[in-house]
């Protein structure tokens, strides 16, 4: 209300300018909209507010009495509420907020581990806290009780926004005396030897999503899977002295066994690849301090993912 009389938003705008611009062209272009919308709006405005508002004088248009009197309360209105629209003005280095971002430990290593250096300098004040990939992420995305999603799982691009990080092969890794140890490491193991194993799975989240078995297709009932476990850094543990073949992605696999003295092989042609991704969803999409971390993700994580952000696809 101004004046005793009730306005639109569209008009205390226009009102403002006019006010303050004396001019309906100015007022036009400044709003990007055409002369004759900003004519009718001020026919408007002069019928609410009973007053011409605007006067033609030797010297060019002119404000009344009345619009005068508008003229300091309508732009101490229109300052505070540019100041309410316009988004906050974001800086990394005065970031204090704990990020909630869920991930297997590979992800961590991939993604998080060669960033957080990088995210101590920009930001000293941020944290992040990593909790375990569930099934219902996607619901505590929207939720707001985790900020960000590493995964390799194939996003709904109903549901969330993604960001590319990288693409990945896999790799077997079994111990230095397991028959398959001499196998070329130029060249992928056969489906038979690699159905000619026990296996231990690594399963994504709680759903016990097993992306190997899915990719064997009708040959997963030739696998023959010893224990599951979530967590690939256990593996040395479990792969030590065993007969036993683990399927890891590469990045993950020659790090343990580089580490820890077993043999990595490349895994068959069959399992193929698979896209490691950043996922959040609406609620997030506008944080400018969501796409930022999103940023030092991408720019830190060793891969090609300077790539801009779209919906899942």
């Amino acid at each position: 209300m101004l004046g005793g009389v009730h306005f639109d938003l569209n008009s205390l705008v226009i009102l403002g300018l006019l006010l303050r611009t004396k001019s309906v062209t100015r007022t036009a272009q400044q709003l990007g909209v055409s002369q004759p919308s900003v004519s009718r709006s001020l026919a408007q405005l002069r019928s609410l507010l009973g007053d011409p508002l605007l006067v033609r004088t030797a010297g060019g248009m002119e404000l009344t009495r009345r619009a005068e009197e508008l003229a300091p309360s309508l732009q101490d209105w229109l300052a505070t509420t540019a100041g309410l629209l316009e988004p906050p003005r974001f800086d990394p280095a005065t970031l204090d907020r704990r990020f909630r971002v869920a991930s297997t430990d590979f992800g961590v290593a991939a993604v998080v581990a060669p960033t957080l250096p990088h995210i101590g300098r920009a930001a000293p004040l941020a944290a992040i806290d990593i909790v375990p990939l569930t099934g219902d992420m996607v619901a505590r995305l929207t939720a707001g009780e985790i900020d960000l999603i590493i995964s390799g799982l194939d996003p709904d691009p109903a549901q969330t926004y993604e960001r590319f990080l990288f693409t990945e092969t896999f790799s077997c890794v079994v111990d230095r005396h397991h028959k398959l140890a001499a196998h070329p490491t130029d060249r992928s193991l056969s489906v038979e030897d690699f159905l000619s194993c026990p296996h231990i799975s690594f399963v994504v989240s709680d759903s016990g999503f097993d992306r190997i078995e899915l990719r064997l297709g009708a040959l997963a009932s030739r696998r023959r899977v010893i224990a599951r476990l979530p967590y690939f850094q256990a593996a040395p543990h479990m792969i030590r002295g065993s007969d036993a073949l683990m399927t890891l992605p590469t990045r993950a696999a020659e790090a343990i066994a580089r580490t820890h003295d077993l043999a990595c092989l490349p895994a068959p042609d069959l399992v193929g690849t698979f896209g490691y991704r950043l996922l959040w969803n609406e609620r997030s999409h506008r944080d400018p301090a969501i796409a930022w971390l999103c940023d030092m993700f991408a720019d830190h994580c060793g891969s090609d993912a300077a790539l801009p952000h779209s919906k899942a696809a």
